[in-house]
């Protein structure tokens, strides 16, 4: 499933592709993959982890590849409460878990392509700027 963003600093399309994560313990590499247009593998290698990543990592190497993300977490009921871009941490049933909203669609590493959250009892985003 593919979704096409404008690139705010070159003007040229950036193309969203759905990554399921590996694991269920890859929701971040998975994330970082469909955001850097790289594999959950390179994205594991590089940060030389491959279980639960932590908001450090997921800014440090947002950041590193020159994609914006704020520094306020922002809490969210709706998907009308969400910027046109950003990361999202979910309070799922079962853990809580990194996911990707773009364009009005939501790209879960576990549930899939949505048209809306999948199930969660708190949200929470940060702003990402390519």
């Amino acid at each position: 499933m593919k979704n096409t963003l404008g690139d705010s600093v070159s003007g040229e399309n950036r193309e969203i592709v759905y990554i399921k994560e590996p694991t269920d313990l890859q929701c971040g590499q998975a994330v970082l993959a469909m955001v850097l247009g790289k594999t959950p593998e390179e994205i594991a290698a590089l940060l030389d982890n491959d279980r639960e990543t932590d908001l450090r990592e997921m800014k440090t190497t947002l950041r590193r590849f020159g994609v914006e993300i704020s520094d306020q977490r922002c809490a969210a009921l709706t998907k009308e409460d969400l910027p046109d871009c950003c990361l999202l941490s979910l309070e799922t049933p079962r853990c809580w878990h990194w996911s990707l909203y773009c364009g009005g669609t939501f790209y879960d590493p576990e549930h899939g392509v949505m048209s809306d959250f999948p199930e969660c009892a708190r949200k929470f985003y940060w702003k990402i700027t390519f």
